[in-house]
């Protein structure tokens, strides 16, 4: 299947080497395609980990394993597989995963749990344990590759390569973040939402860096939707090397752990609108702006109902400022909400306030708004403090031509 860049992509940026990461590319040719699907990160003895996962009830082995393995607080490896989730297929898929961290592990001479696997295409296919073993074992001796070929291997229906860079000073240290993700399509704000892997040279305590990598999490992949599907294989990784030589970061009463979480979440939010960016069939970026709810957590779930509204999405692709439909995704959100009390806007510019049309409204700055490809989106309930964003993707004929021919 070949798929059109999106018109929202952004160039790979420059990003530095992290400390005790070595980065490398198989063909293991998951899918029949001319390119690296297999990708394998060796960490520093040593290195902390840190996971989130997705929150569905029919997740991969993958997964299932990943939650458990994350405790132990400690990884030496990562491999992820494009083009085969894995998931939903039993005692077979596990065996594959169990194959791929034993081989890993003997190469390295570690424990089997601190491999870390990933998977990420076709549900209900099990991993070929042939293709896999072969794979790693091309892949343990193959040349160092950079971040954006990393980035690449990863994606499945990914049309440009993802990737987002932070420094942040710790005491006297300048420690690096570097992170890619793959994310298209089966979009949903559940956690994670897609794969994604953040690496950090910095020394972070396990338990603290899950602490940082859970709380980013809440601002930025659960912010996101592109079709309101969960994935199996959500997933989201945070390697700590302590390679940078930092007093090691233990609690937010140690001297740079604001700004190393400042860095972390500032990664975080980028990753996350990246995938938005490149949401199938996207043309458009949709960053939904919700105030005056009764909570945060209120306003969260009106937002998530405005962005996910199939009418919204279509009108936006259309250009069509169309506050009805905005009405309605509110209405039906389950949240405290009061009609006479709703605002609504465009790009800066109020469509409604107070629960009626605003007089005189001139509907032109709206629409010429619309034409552009960042779309803003405010809604005021006039009702409490609490206060959210998201942010989604229009909906348009290229999402349903993807997904209809994804298999093939």
């Amino acid at each position: 299947m070949d798929l059109e860049r999106s018109p929202l992509a952004l160039p790979f940026p420059e990003m530095p080497q992290i400390d005790g990461v070595t980065l490398r590319t198989a063909r293991a040719r998951y899918k029949n395609w001319d390119r690296a699907d297999l990708t394998y990160a060796e960490l520093a003895e040593g290195t902390a980990v840190a996971g989130v996962f997705t929150k569905s009830a029919c997740p991969s082995s993958e997964v299932e394993m990943g939650r458990e393995q994350v405790k132990s607080g400690h990884a030496r490896a990562l491999i992820v597989n494009a083009g085969n989730s894995n998931a939903f297929t039993g005692y077979r898929g596990r065996e594959a995963v169990e194959q791929i961290m034993d081989q890993v592990a003997a190469h390295l001479g570690c424990e089997s749990s601190q491999v870390f696997v990933s998977s990420t295409g076709v549900i209900g296919v099990p991993l070929p344990k042939n293709k896999a073993r072969e794979g790693v074992a091309a892949v343990l001796g193959s040349e160092p590759v950079g971040w954006e070929e990393a980035a690449n291997a990863i994606g499945t229906t990914d049309t440009f390569s993802k990737g987002a860079h932070a420094s942040a000073i710790i005491g006297d240290t300048r420690v690096e973040i570097a992170a890619i993700i793959k994310g298209s399509g089966m979009i949903a704000p559940d956690m994670a939402t897609m794969l994604g892997y953040i690496f950090t040279d910095a020394a972070v305590e396990p338990a603290f860096l899950q602490q940082l990598l859970s709380d980013a999490n809440r601002s930025s992949f659960s912010c996101i939707t592109v079709d309101s599907d969960t994935s199996t294989s959500d997933t989201v990784l945070a390697f700590a090397t302590g390679k940078a030589g930092n007093a090691p970061l233990a609690s937010f009463d140690d001297a740079g752990a604001d700004a190393f979480a400042a860095a972390l979440n500032d990664v975080c939010r980028r990753l996350a609108q990246l995938v938005v960016r490149d949401g199938e069939g996207a043309s458009k970026l949709i960053e939904i702006a919700v105030t005056g709810a009764a909570s945060d957590e209120s306003a969260h779930k009106v937002a998530l109902s405005i962005a996910n509204s199939p009418l919204v999405k279509t009108a936006i692709a259309g250009e069509d400022a169309n506050w009805g439909r905005v009405v309605m995704a509110v209405g039906k959100a389950g949240e405290p909400a009061d009609r006479d009390k709703l605002s609504i806007g465009f790009g800066g510019t109020w469509a409604a306030r107070d629960g009626l049309p605003v007089p005189d409204y001139d509907e032109a700055p709206v629409a010429q708004h619309l034409k552009g490809d960042e779309i803003g989106i405010e809604v005021d309930l006039g009702i409490g403090e609490g206060r959210a964003k998201v942010w989604t993707c229009d909906l348009t004929h290229g999402y349903i031509s993807i997904n209809a021919d994804y298999r093939s």
